[in-house]
């Protein structure tokens, strides 16, 4: 087999890693995720959730081979996907999701844009004098293809592809490899099962807990797509509710989502971004944000030793009515426009600017996260195929299930609760 190292993982414990994913694991591109907390903020709340990207990256990578295996895939098959797993958040920038939505608008990529870059070698995520001090300008394409890989091909794996459209039969047909990519993204998927046990495993929150193994006992392939036998329903069922509550419990806690808007504000509030601060790693960040002007610093200062704003308004879409979800929604699409209502309920409640945030989570939720609302998996039964929405009310009632408690919500400095909570509504709503 050629030489191999052992990784001791918390979750998947003894992991073999040999060949094209050792040396990349020995690239600085990857060793950059060891640097970058998988769960961003999240450690404010749930204290042992400090693992990082690299730990996800080689856990997503061990759970894509078993799938593949699972599935009777050819061993170059299993190469592929495997490698594409463990490169399939490189281009994540500090803080993981945190800062997804406030890069978005000011370079107009994300990070699976950025992960594709760093694939093809058309993106370098350390910049030149790095890899000066470093002596190593072999980066993730030269590596690929020193094993018989298309760099082109692993980066097609990383991001979800749609249907191709046949224009003799006028209709969409599944691609023939799709399941390809389905094991990196899909329902049912390497990077959710790992982040799901490892998350769980961290935070102390037993909801991510899922039945893996029945899973891949279960899993098969039908017509190029990855389904599952009839009686894997309740393991697949198991995984969405999973999902479903560590979304709301976990990933969206009130607190960590408020502490996350914080440092998105610091960094909005800088202005121009002189630098490229996607390339950062999380301490980088920090440093490079102590430097700045004095608000800036002291929300630094704040998130460092948790003084974190409060709640004082919070909405769930029943709650409100057409002119409100009008509002709210003008407001969600144009940051300058939810700057300025943010500046408004400031001055109204005769507080200084910075200290009161809007958070309107569900278009960063779907940027972050955009297989959120998929339930459909495709289930073998005595009669053929179907989807899992046809054998299961519960994949249903979850699709429609709100994933977040509020669409939106309001906070403060703890000194100013009283006095925002009085205008909040009319700088909303008017």
């Amino acid at each position: 087999m050629g030489e191999f190292k052992t990784v001791h993982d918390s979750v998947h414990h003894s992991i073999k890693i040999g060949g094209v994913r050792k040396e990349l694991l020995e690239l600085p591109e990857l060793q950059r995720l060891a640097s970058i907390k998988q769960l961003g903020l999240a450690y404010l709340v749930f204290p042992g959730a400090n693992h990082t990207r690299l730990e996800h990256s080689i856990g997503t990578s061990y759970v894509a081979e078993r799938i593949a295996a699972a599935l009777g895939l050819p061993e170059e098959e299993i190469k592929l996907v495997s490698v594409a797993a463990m490169l399939h958040d490189v281009g994540h920038g500090p803080f993981s999701h945190t800062l997804e939505g406030v890069l978005y608008r000011s370079k107009g990529v994300e990070h699976m844009d950025i992960t594709k870059g760093i694939i093809t070698g058309e993106y370098d995520v350390i910049d030149g004098e790095k890899r000066r001090m470093l002596e190593d300008e072999r980066r993730v394409p030269d590596v690929l293809e020193k094993y018989g890989l298309s760099p082109e091909r692993v980066a097609g794996l990383v991001k979800e592809t749609r249907h191709v459209f046949n224009w003799e039969l006028m209709s969409y047909a599944a691609e023939k490899t799709k399941y390809l990519n389905q094991i990196i993204h899909g329902p049912f998927d390497a990077d959710q099962v790992d982040y799901l046990l490892r998350d769980a495993y961290y935070t102390g929150v037993a909801h991510g807990t899922i039945d893996f193994d029945r899973l891949l006992n279960t899993v098969a392939l039908e017509n190029g797509e990855v389904c599952f036998h009839r009686k894997g329903i309740a393991a697949i069922e198991g995984m969405l509710v999973a999902r479903a509550l560590m979304y709301s419990s976990v990933y969206f806690h009130k607190t960590v989502r408020i502490a996350e808007t914080m440092l998105a504000r610091a960094v909005e509030g800088i202005g121009e971004i002189e630098e490229n601060i996607q390339n950062f790693v999380d301490a980088e960040l920090m440093e490079y944000l102590m430097r700045k002007a004095e608000r800036t610093r002291k929300t630094m200062v704040a998130i460092r030793y948790r003084k974190i704003f409060k709640k004082v308004y919070a909405r769930n879409a029943r709650e409100l009515g057409d002119e409100e979800r009008e509002a709210l929604y003008e407001i969600s699409k144009d940051w300058h426009r939810r700057k300025e209502a943010e500046e408004r309920i400031a001055r109204m409640s005769k507080v200084d600017s910075g200290n009161v945030i809007i958070d309107i989570p569900i278009p960063e939720l779907l940027l972050s996260e955009p297989r959120i609302d998929k339930t459909e998996v495709r289930v073998l039964t005595d009669s053929g195929a179907t989807m899992l929405s046809k054998l299961s009310p519960l994949a249903e009632a979850l699709r429609i299930r709100n994933v977040v408690d509020w669409v939106v919500m309001v906070s403060c400095h703890p000194k100013y609760r009283q006095d925002v909570e009085r205008v909040v509504e009319r700088g909303l709503f008017g």
